[in-house]
């Protein structure tokens, strides 16, 4: 008997779309400060996860780096990317400067995330698998690694 190997469709559908989006997105906290090591990193990837997970987006690839965030993810064309980029920010803001009331001090009172976020989506340039290995590899290089 012959066995199928059905592969997941990279196709997401909502009610009035089918979709193939997925971006790359980076922030950084306010003045690059490496704020985000131990615990508030392992911290801060499972609020972003748990907020994929609350607004049915999907998370690819995602790492903290004691300086910025790497955030490979899908969501549908109805959220533009500054909306997406405002939720990720503003929930996880919230959620560590309650959980890690210390994170404040460390940034002279000022908010957690710095202003502007970096964002870009899967070209014929820049492929999945380069972004994937692009995130990955950020804390095994002591410079910033050339994507494009």
């Amino acid at each position: 008997m012959e066995h199928k190997v059905f592969q997941r469709s990279p196709l997401k559908k909502t009610s009035h779309a089918t979709y193939v989006a997925k971006y790359h997105l980076v922030w950084i906290p306010k003045f690059r400060l490496p704020t985000l090591g131990g615990a508030v990193g392992k911290r801060l990837k499972e609020i972003l996860q748990g907020i994929a997970e609350r607004y049915g987006w999907e998370i690819d690839t995602l790492e903290v780096v004691d300086d910025h965030v790497h955030l490979f993810v899908s969501f549908p064309p109805t959220i533009c990317i500054s909306e997406a980029v405002q939720v990720f920010k503003g929930v996880s803001a919230k959620r560590l400067n309650e959980e890690f009331p210390d994170i404040e001090k460390r940034i002279w009172g000022a908010p957690l995330w710095a202003d502007g976020y970096f964002a870009s989506t899967v070209n014929d340039r820049t492929t999945s698998q380069q972004i994937r290995k692009y995130i990955q590899n950020q804390k095994k290089e002591q410079k910033q690694l050339e994507l494009f």
